[in-house]
């Protein structure tokens, strides 16, 4: 079968690999029918990562189930299905307490599985023709028939719950302003999720016209760092006060002001910044335990100077770490269904898989409006 193969910083190609096969009773194999381009699948693609050469990309994947296992009880051959970002076994003391993205049974020594994420276990990816789904009845969620809201539907897989996961850990109510960090697609969908929960006004940083004018788009405030210090264009528009909560959609590769060069905890220590005294921050952004593309030794090795001190002292909450999707894939399903929500505004290119490549490289490059890209095998 066809698949994207990682090369070499800044190398994908579409290559023949083996086409997956039923491997244990709980497994099915789905033909993919969309799978999406992640801003955490240009960490790999830039080098910035332990990824070696050789995995096949992908965690963001939806389709058709082809072949299901003898143990698979929920799920039949023709179901049309998304899957989790997140690798997980449904039995395990994480699983079980909800905390998907932690399981401790698919990934031995390290919290959370992912399909095809260096680190993440040796689950290959989807952006393939075919895609083994391990402990299936768990990590498959059902989607009605046909072909309707597909590119909605994918970024259940991924960017729409991991969006609304920040807006959950900063715990955004009614009625309350929300800064984001970050317009890329998870920011977007963080910001879009805000509104969602009946945020009041939702405020979007970033520097990128297009990324500013999907924001605005959707009815939040763009702010745009490159024109001066976002915290406090913000705080000249909530009468000096700052925002009730804050969501960190950026991570470690955050860069500050005009210029391209990297401050890994500036987007922390804006948000530190920018929310009010007693109000929560949301990280779901990406920080890593090793950066070896880093400005400095100290980031290299994960540790950033923050602003713990103004933290403390406002007593702002913060809640980290990466989606777990389940919490809240079923429940956003429906509001797709019943048309309460559109996550697909924020998808700029559907693309046959065999451009890839070209996909990767100006999505890296934020060029020619490329937002979220969806392939299609």
């Amino acid at each position: 079968m066809k698949a994207v193969v990682y090369k070499g910083p800044f190398s994908v190609a579409v290559e023949d690999v083996d086409k997956p096969s039923i491997q244990h009773p709980n497994d099915v194999i789905v033909k993919v029918s969309s799978t999406a381009i992640c801003g955490s699948d240009l960490h790999m693609y830039e080098g910035r990562t332990s990824a070696e050469p050789g995995i096949v990309f992908g965690h963001e994947n939806m389709g058709i189930i082809e072949e299901v296992g003898q143990g698979v009880t929920s799920l039949k051959e023709g179901d049309r299905v998304v899957m989790p970002f997140n690798v997980a076994c449904g039995f395990c003391r994480n699983c079980a307490e909800g905390f998907t993205g932690y399981c401790t049974t698919v990934n031995p020594g390290f919290p959370g599985g992912a399909y095809g994420y260096v680190s993440m276990g040796p689950w290959k990816g989807g952006q393939a023709e075919y895609l083994r789904v391990p402990y299936a009845d768990f990590n498959c969620l059902r989607l009605p028939p046909g072909q309707e809201h597909e590119t909605d539907f994918v970024l259940l897989a991924d960017i729409f719950p991991t969006g609304y996961h920040g807006c959950e850990l900063a715990q955004v109510r009614p009625g309350e302003s929300v800064a984001v960090y970050g317009a890329g697609p998870v920011g977007l969908m963080a910001a879009y999720s805000a509104l969602l929960r009946g945020a009041k006004k939702v405020f979007v940083v970033d520097r990128v016209a297009e990324r500013l004018q999907k924001a605005e788009e959707i009815g939040a405030v763009p702010v745009n760092f490159a024109e001066g210090d976002p915290a406090e264009q913000i705080k000249d528009q909530t009468e000096g006060i700052g925002t009730d909560k804050g969501v960190d959609a950026v991570g470690y590769q955050a860069t500050k002001g005009a210029t391209d060069r990297e401050e890994p905890a500036t987007v922390l220590n804006s948000l530190v910044s920018t929310v009010r005294a007693t109000g929560a921050l949301g990280v779901p952004g990406l920080y890593v335990p090793s950066d070896p593309g880093a400005p400095d030794e100290q980031a290299k090795q994960g540790m950033l100077l923050v602003a713990i001190g103004k933290l403390f002292e406002k007593g702002l909450r913060v809640g980290t770490g990466q989606c777990n999707v389940k919490r809240y894939n079923r429940q956003l399903r429906d509001m797709i269904i019943e048309g309460r929500a559109k996550p697909s505004f924020v998808v700029s290119h559907e693309l046959p898989l065999g451009e890839a490549a070209s996909a990767y490289d100006k999505f890296d490059k934020r060029i020619e409006g490329y937002t979220k890209v969806v392939l299609h095998p």
